[in-house]
């Protein structure tokens, strides 16, 4: 006797189902190998019409005030969470439902997890790619460590125009090497990091900034309260 065929839907379950597995095992290699590897490129960088300059630098090459300055600036908590800060994203909900300016509540962690793994974009690209950017969260947290996370999300982050990573922004904007930079430097760099292709860095007037004084009076605060300890022993 012949086997009894599946059904249309039997099958589509059974695709879904092997591409997920190809999706899990793909996703933790490229962890893996990242783990240990600089990234070479990112699907930002790949699709910049401006180019993609950037230098991969270890974080001991990196100066303190420029990963104090993005905790201060983008994640306080990060030393604190499992890659996910449940306060700001309930905040961000509820701006969203009391008619407020959409505001993000993603960690240094989950920007990380897109710049590498996935895209950029908003609207119904950004509902897409939140459940695979969830997951690849939960991947880095669980076999990279803060250290590594820090170390990948200072190369990877757009820094300017075509310009991606820390020691590709300090060179371009200060001339320096990024070991170098001072904390009003830092901060500066970190208060264009939301919007890189519209902010100033040099001669950056009105809310730049403004944001990019409190920033650097923040990395004191960071270096005083331990919120970098995961980073810092």
């Amino acid at each position: 006797m012949t086997a009894p065929k599946r059904s249309a839907f039997a099958r589509f379950f059974f695709f879904l189902f092997k591409c997920g597995l190809w999706f899990v095992g793909l996703s933790l290699a490229l962890v893996l190998l990242f783990r240990f590897v600089p990234v070479p490129i990112t699907a930002t960088m790949l699709f910049d019409s401006n180019g993609a300059t950037r230098d991969w630098e270890p974080l001991s090459n990196i100066s303190p005030n420029l990963a104090r300055a993005v905790i201060a600036a983008e994640d306080s908590k990060f030393c604190q969470h499992r890659g996910f800060d449940t306060e700001a994203i309930e905040d961000a909900l509820q701006r969203t439902k009391s008619g407020g300016r959409m505001r993000g509540g993603s960690t240094i962690s989950q920007q990380t997890a897109k710049n590498v793994f996935l895209w950029q974009g908003s609207g119904w690209t950004r509902i897409v790619r939140k459940l695979p950017e969830a997951w690849f969260t939960f991947l880095i947290e669980t076999f990279w460590g803060k250290p590594r996370i820090m170390e990948v999300y200072l190369n990877v982050a757009e820094t300017g125009i075509g310009t991606y990573g820390a020691e590709a922004g300090a060179q371009r904007y200060f001339r320096k090497s990024a070991a170098k930079l001072t904390r009003q430097e830092a901060a500066r760099i970190a208060a264009i990091l939301p919007l890189p292709k519209k902010r100033e860095v040099i001669g950056a007037g009105g809310f730049t900034r403004r944001y990019g004084n409190t920033i650097a009076a923040r990395i004191g605060v960071v270096k005083r309260d331990g919120l970098d300890s995961c980073i810092y022993k």
